[in-house]
């Protein structure tokens, strides 16, 4: 049963009234909107002539009625802006009712309004638009929390309970318009990458979301069913062993913009949902690979921040080329003060006990390294650092040291201590990747959930031959918080994850 409060009950009883009235609370015609609040309150001072017949439409915000005049403030895609509406000019007939019943009683704060007029300053300064005609055209039924300031500047009924915002995009994006930005951050990020790869002639394309078997990433995936094959599939937990199949069909260099979905915890850096980028570029190898995430980054930051220094939690992040590089074991010795590569599985086992880093038992050598490195080295790493030369065991998928044995030709980019990017020159052997990922089978049967499986078809896809090639993936979700600065990554996602308000604790 719907419970009302008798604010939305009000509001219902409007809509009758409306009706009775002959106007249609949700118009069908549609309304020609010429001009957003942004553009008069950008151009009208330079070209004031411009603005002599407008159409804006949006919210109304505010408003305040002085007998037979008013003041309304309107909110639409771009900001705010003032409206004078008289009632004898929008009423110039002797039906009044559009102004004494429908604006002053029947609109309120929330509703959508279409206004017609010219921009004008009123005595005080303020620009506004003086309304010639005043269109209803759509009723809301649910009242904005409003934010009120006192007498003192303390500001109370504020929309900033970060529980209720991310549940409640929608009306996050109202009240509080700065939390736009953000998203428009993200999406010219995407924009100005997108550009830049097409600019070198690589190719965007799409692969497969729904798969038969779940690869290209050591994750624990999400399970469905497909009723019609009567078959078990899975929401890809990476894009990767469909794009290097596009490099050995032959294309020099694939892109994927992309939703990928793990099936693992929660919190202010993971969302099971999340968004990547790869993509793949034949006869290239990882060194290549690190300085075209440079000049990347760097071009791509500075067009959307107009610099590529960002700040985040009052540290300034800077983008410019080159960023450091460090090898794994030399960064773990640095900053846990362990040699890794000289310790076995027990005394890794004894390292993490003794600092209380949480371990499993069925950790093997290469999960216990990743652990230490997670606990112990992240942190550190605040300006952009290439953390290379992965440990053979951490990465099933990468080729083989071309001089270090034991180790393969990996990189990941860490910046403000999170990792978002991850790279290799990629392992083409079809051998030696058949053997990798039967260890990973290994790694499974002692209980790895993260574990690989074997893909028979890529594998056989390998066979076919693949030139040498360089992959690299971005998280742009964690991209996004670097350069809006945002501290959780639900702050750059609409519509994040979220526990059941019925089983919040």
């Amino acid at each position: 049963m719907l419970h009302l409060s008798e604010q939305e009950i009000i509001r219902r009883q409007y809509l009758d009234e409306f009706r009775n009235l002959g106007i249609d609370p949700y118009p069908a015609a549609m309304f020609d909107v010429t001009t957003l609040a942004s553009e008069i309150k950008d151009g009208f001072d330079i070209h004031p002539d411009q603005f002599k017949n407008i159409r804006i439409a949006g919210r109304i915000m505010s408003k305040r009625i002085m007998g037979k005049a008013a003041f309304a403030e309107i909110q639409d895609s771009s900001g705010r802006i003032q409206a004078y509406i008289n009632r004898d000019l929008i009423c110039p007939n002797d039906n009044k009712e559009l102004y004494n019943t429908v604006f002053k009683k029947l609109c309120d704060i929330g509703d959508f309004v279409g206004l017609e007029g010219y921009a004008f300053r009123t005595q005080t300064g303020e620009l506004s638009i003086h309304v010639s005609e005043f269109k209803f055209l759509s009723k809301s039924l649910h009242p904005l929390p409003i934010v009120k300031t006192d007498a003192d500047g303390k500001i109370h009924d504020a929309f900033t309970d970060p529980e209720q915002r991310y549940r409640k995009r929608y009306v996050d994006l109202i009240v509080n318009p700065h939390v736009k930005e953000t998203f428009i951050k993200r999406s010219r990020l995407i924009n100005s990458m997108r550009n830049y790869f097409n600019s070198k002639g690589w190719l965007e394309v799409e692969t497969p979301v729904l798969q038969s078997i779940h690869g290209g990433a050591a994750a624990r995936p999400f399970k469905t069913h497909h009723n019609a094959l009567d078959m078990q599939l899975y929401l890809r937990i990476a894009n990767e062993l469909y794009l290097k199949r596009l490099i050995v069909g032959g294309f020099d260099g694939v892109y994927e913009f992309g939703k990928m979905f793990r099936n693992e915890g929660m919190d202010r850096t993971h969302n099971p949902e999340f968004t990547s980028m790869e993509i793949y570029i034949a006869y290239k190898d990882y060194l290549w690979m690190m300085e075209m995430v440079e000049d990347c980054l760097q071009t791509v930051v500075n067009e959307v921040c107009g610099s590529p220094i960002c700040s985040i939690s009052g540290k300034e992040i800077n983008f410019s080329k080159p960023y450091l590089r460090l090898s794994m074991y030399e960064a773990i010795e640095k900053y846990a003060g362990i040699d890794v590569a000289q310790s076995d599985e027990s005394t890794l086992r004894n390292y993490c006990r003794n600092n209380r880093i949480e371990i499993e038992d069925n950790m093997a050598w290469g999960k216990l390294v990743d652990t230490i490195f997670s606990d112990k080295v992240e942190s550190n790493l605040i300006q952009p650092t290439y953390i290379i030369d992965y440990p053979l065991e951490m990465t099933p998928l990468a080729k083989k040291h071309r001089s270090k044995e034991g180790l393969v030709e990996r990189f990941e980019l860490y910046v403000n201590g999170k990792e978002i990017a991850n790279a290799y020159s990629e392992l083409n052997d079809p051998i030696d990747q058949r053997n990798r990922l039967e260890e990973q089978l290994n790694l499974a049967a002692r209980g790895d959930e993260e574990a690989m499986v074997m893909d028979e078809d890529f594998v056989h896809a390998l066979e076919y031959g693949m030139p040498p090639t360089s992959g690299l993936g971005i998280g742009i979700d964690r991209l996004t918080m670097m350069i809006t600065g945002q501290e959780a990554i639900q702050e750059v996602l609409f519509f994040p994850q979220m526990k059941p308000e019925s089983k919040q604790g």
